[in-house]
């Protein structure tokens, strides 16, 4: 198909709306929507002439959760970056395989947790037999990939699927320019975002980052940005090979990766460490990577193991404990001032908690009088909802009587203690808390 500037500047505006969503205030973006309608012009006619070429990129530093070299492109660029993402996403992720979990919908950190427990469950016969977990670990990962490779397992990427069936007897090459696709990925992929880039803070924040993990240092045609969605697109690419020997050739059965961590599940300790040699020479002959050797580890599944956040056990998952430590930080700094912002950021902890054995963690987090509060929790403290929304959904119309609800906190436990409920009293404004 044919690419028409009528179709890629109504494809334009639909990566536009992508790119500026939650940053609709940022000065950049207001920038960009000034002259909103000769700039997407510009753009579009930019790419149909194929004379596009990236702008300088920021690098700076976070130090949350760990220390990062980012380097982040201008808004014009990230219009650009979900374009592409918007036309190839669907046709890359069918050459993946089911157990490729990061950037893919529906198939994050909470699918990849569930197939992990499928894995031990199955492999243990329903956790009747020993088996073991293998995590791997690869070295600096987005600094290593060869931007060459990339290069050429994306485009035949493209070519491979492009006579594949999309839907309705259609192919893809019927609703996509594979021309101008494979054009565009050559120049995404080959930018050097270190040319010309705009440093972002002072020379001492780059203290403590490992030489490894740091573009400024690396050799000619390493590494991809940390910070563009087309990196996180290409991460899985790059690494498709690697899954496919990990299932064709090595024959691992139950096997699951999330970026660059991977693990491997079975009942056979020695094969799992047979299978490190070949994996090594293949990652090293193929795609220029190695393993961190310091962070292979075999784990005994009926002792639980850690992935993605999560710590899994039979039965049940947990929330792990770095995880824990790294949300307990930020429950410190809560800025009880804001009490909206408040209510948004417990719903977003408790919504990661929600997915794991984590009841009494929860409520020895947020069960506390600042909390009770600005807010109400319900049944089993999966939500916190703001008082007087609780109260206008309860259709209670006289606030200056007293307010008498009920609400179970507390469930029986295992050993039987007796069930206690939370009774809630709010008279005049005025908060009151009482356990029965």
């Amino acid at each position: 198909m044919l690419l028409t500037r009528k179709k890629l500047l109504r494809d334009l505006y639909v990566a536009y709306y992508d790119a500026r969503k939650h940053k609709a205030k940022r000065s950049y973006v207001r920038l960009w929507e000034k002259n909103l309608k000769e700039n997407m012009e510009s753009l579009c006619d930019d790419l149909l002439a194929r004379r596009y070429q990236p702008q300088r990129s920021k690098c700076f530093i976070v130090d949350y959760p760990k220390k990062r070299e980012i380097f982040a492109a201008m808004f014009r660029d990230r219009i650009v970056h979900h374009l592409y993402f918007n036309y190839t996403h669907g046709l890359y992720e069918r050459t993946f395989i089911q157990d490729s979990y990061s950037c893919i919908k529906g198939r994050g950190t909470h699918y990849g947790i569930g197939r992990v427990t499928d894995f031990c469950r199955k492999e243990s016969r329903n956790w009747q037999r020993k088996c073991y977990a293998m995590h791997l670990d690869i070295r600096g990962y987005f600094m290593h990939i060869v931007r060459k490779r990339l290069l050429e397992i994306a485009t035949g990427s493209l070519r491979k699927m492009a006579t594949h069936r999309w839907q309705d007897g259609k192919t893809w090459s019927d609703v996509l320019d594979m021309d101008f696709l494979t054009w565009l990925t050559e120049v995404i992929v080959m930018l050097d975002p270190r040319e010309n880039c705009i440093i972002v803070g002072d020379k001492e924040n780059w203290e403590g980052l490992d030489p490894a993990k740091s573009m400024l240092h690396l050799e000619d045609g390493l590494g991809l940005p940390i910070g563009n969605l087309t990196s996180q697109l290409f991460s899985n690419v790059y690494l498709n090979p690697f899954d496919q020997f990990m299932k064709r050739e090595l024959k691992c059965r139950y096997y699951g990766r999330y970026v660059d961590d991977a693990i491997i599940v079975s009942h056979d300790k020695e094969w799992l460490l047979s299978l490190v040699p070949r994996i090594q020479a293949y990652l090293k002959a193929e795609l220029g990577l190695e393993l961190h050797m310091g962070k292979l580890q075999i784990s005994e599944v009926h002792h639980g193991i850690e992935f993605l956040g999560s710590y899994i056990r039979h039965y049940r998952t947990y929330v792990s404990r770095n995880t824990l430590q790294r949300i307990e930080k930020k429950i410190a700094l809560l800025d009880f001032s804001k009490p909206q912002k408040i209510l948004r950021s417990v719903n977003s902890y408790l919504g990661i908690f929600q997915h794991t054995a984590s009841y009494n963690i929860r409520r020895r987090l947020f069960m506390k009088e600042e909390y009770l509060k600005i807010g109400v929790f319900d049944a089993d403290m999966t939500k916190i909802t703001a008082k007087h929304l609780f109260y206008k959904t309860l259709k209670l119309n006289d606030y200056e009587e007293s307010i008498w609800t009920h609400q179970r906190l507390f469930s029986s436990s295992r050993r039987g203690n007796a069930r206690r409920s939370m009774l809630w009293h709010d008279s005049s404004g005025r908060a009151e808390c009482h356990v029965v």
